[in-house]
Order: structure tokens, then sequence, then C-alpha cells
């Protein structure tokens, strides 16, 4: 009869599921604490709530992005928020012409596509002028002289960012048919927060059929597991 051994536990995958329990129990007991105080109200709650989901909608979006470089790459690219700030910031001076012009509000589905389009182009060509400039000449090069080229690459946006459009912060203005709220299920929900919510999972669950599905989602998930192994089966590594 033969007897397997357990596998050896990871140490520090103990520590951080540690971690995460004690995190999660802090937060529920601090939650509970003050919900049972009474200094927040049950609607108070529900717009926190939904305030967090819609916000962490958009830091997950970019959480993501980050996770597929890294993960494929093994690169930390501390330049990624700058290049989404880039396509923000350029979206917006579409967004206030198309204010100014009445567009906006006359035509609010086909402005947001366009802003959406802008802002998605201008992102997707400062990364790709990014990757190729800075990042691909040091593929084989140690792996702190990319990090260190990355921030770099950040300053340099951010700091490029600031001297075109300025150091003062920007709001968006306003779209008539976004003002308001939704009534959904008995909670009230902003529709710009209805709308970020929804564009967030229309595009995670674009993001999970170009991975799992496409021919070069394949291809980068065969890079992550093994890039020599992926460039032998004919990807171009």
């Amino acid at each position: 009869m033969r007897f397997r051994l357990p596998q050896r536990i990871n140490l520090v995958s103990s520590i951080l599921w540690g971690l995460r329990i004690v995190v999660a129990v802090l937060v529920l007991a601090g939650s509970w604490a003050t919900l049972s105080s009474g200094k927040l109200s049950p609607d108070a709650w529900r717009e926190l709530i939904v305030f967090g989901i819609a916000q962490g909608s958009v830091y997950a979006l970019i959480a993501l992005g980050y996770t597929l470089v890294y993960g494929v790459l093994f690169m930390i690219n501390f330049a990624h928020g700058d290049v989404f700030m880039t396509g923000a910031m350029t979206a917006f001076f579409v967004a206030r012409n198309f204010g100014e012009s009445g567009f906006l509000n006359a035509n609010p589905i086909v402005a947001l596509l366009i802003i959406f389009a802008v802002s998605m182009l201008t992102s997707m060509l400062v990364a790709i002028a990014l990757e190729r400039i800075a990042y691909r000449p040091l593929r084989r090069a140690p792996r702190l002289v990319p990090l260190i080229t990355a921030i770099g690459a950040s300053l340099f946006i951010s700091n490029s960012v600031r001297g075109i459009y300025g150091e003062q912060s920007q709001t968006y203005p306003s779209i008539d048919v976004l003002q308001g709220r939704l009534d959904l299920f008995g909670i009230p929900i902003l529709k710009t927060q209805a709308l970020v919510i929804v564009s967030a999972v229309v595009l995670m669950i674009a993001l999970v059929y170009f991975v799992e599905r496409t021919r070069t989602g394949r291809a980068m998930r065969a890079v992550s597991e093994d890039k020599d192994v992926a460039a032998l089966m004919g990807i171009n590594v």
C-alpha cells in the first residue's frame, strides 16, 4: 500500500491568506459596530456600498491591465496608471468641446461613444509607443533595468501631460440624460454609477473571452506559462 506525502504548505501563501482573513474579519466587525452605533443610517450604508462598487469597478479594470502586463512580461509597469491618465485627459477636452457646442446633450449616446473611443485610442497609442521605445529594447535586460525605466517613463508621461494640459484639476461636463437616480430593487443608484458598473462588467466579460477564446489570448497565456516553450511552438515572443 502506497502512501503519498502531503504537499508542503507554502509559508508565504499561508501568511497572505491569514492576512486576508484578518482584514475581512476586521472590516466586517468594524462595519457591524458602525451600523449598530447608529452613526450611519441604512440609506447612507447603501450609498456607500454602491459608491464602493462603482469606484472599485474602475480600479478593477486598471488592475486587470496591470496584472496582464506583469503576468505575461513579469515586469512591474509603474507607468500603467499614467497611460490611463493620458486617455482620460485627452477625452476630457473632447467632452468639453462637445458640451460647449451642445452636441453632448443633443446626441448623448454618440457623444459618449466618441469620448470612449478617443480615450481608449489615446491610451492605446501611448502604451504602444511606450512599449516600443522604452520596454522592448530591454526585453533581455536584468529585471531591475525595466523597473527603473518604468519609473522614468511614469515621470515623463505625468510631467508631459502636466505641461500640455496644466496642473489644475478638471471636471467632465454633466450630461442631462445621466442626471438623477435609478431605483434598482429598492436601492437608489446614480445613473453615472450604473453606467460605470455596467461598462466594467461588459469589459471584464470581453477580456475573459479575449484571453480564453481567441488565438492571441491563448498565445499570451502560453507566454505567461513558459516563454521559451512558447517560442519553440511558433509564438512570436
